[in-house]
This record gives structure tokens, sequence and C-alpha cells, in this order.
């Protein structure tokens, strides 16, 4: 496995953990269709929330939040809509949500969670 995957994948994991303690049922993880991939699928109480998350070791190519472009946006919203008419759900809510892990070099990670992106 690269590198870039392997951190990748912590940064998933670390992301999926920081949801449950927060509260949210994580209900599927990289889950795909043609259209892509959705990082993490969870309900928030009411919310079916879908999470994108971004992993970087450090900040020589900005945040990981500012990877997030309109177009990954757009992207999220068409596979949350595939989503949610292939599992036949209504939730009461849907958001977008950006979860961002950063490894910084020789430190610890921190994980940064924005709701209500899109």
């Amino acid at each position: 496995m690269r590198t870039k995957d392997a951190v990748g994948q912590y940064g998933e994991q670390l992301a999926a953990e920081h949801l449950a303690k927060a509260g949210f049922a994580i209900l599927e993880r990289n889950w795909r269709c043609e259209l892509g991939e959705i990082d993490i699928v969870a309900r928030d109480g009411q919310a079916l929330v879908v999470c994108e998350v971004k992993t970087r070791r450090g900040l020589n190519y900005g945040s990981p939040l500012e990877s997030i472009t309109y177009r990954k946006l757009a992207t999220l919203r068409r596979l949350l809509g595939r989503w949610l008419q292939e599992h036949e759900v209504r939730p009461a809510e849907v958001r977008i949500d950006i979860v961002a892990v950063l490894f910084p070099h020789g430190g610890v990670p921190t994980v940064d969670h924005v709701r209500g992106v899109a």
C-alpha cells in the first residue's frame, strides 16, 4: 500500500472515531457507485450526513479544508442523491460535512469537523 493511501485510510478511521464520539451513528464507509465515492455516511439525530474526509501530512499544499472545491461539492450532492435513491431513505434533513485531518510533522493529528458545507 502506498504511503498516501495508508495516511488517507488512517485519516478516515480517525474521522469516523471523531464522529462516533460526537454522537453520530456511522451507517456506511467508502460507499461507491459510478459517480464516485462517499467516505462516510452517518446519522446525526434526524439528519443524514455525507462526510468527505480530507487528510494531509502538512500544510505545504494548504489545509485539508482548502482542497474542497465547488466541483467536489457538486459531486458530493449528486452522490448524496444517489445514496438516498438506492437506500430508499427519506430523512428529515440531509447535509454534507467535511472532516479535515492534519498530521503535522512530528505532532499529534488534529481533526476539524465543519458541518453543513453544502
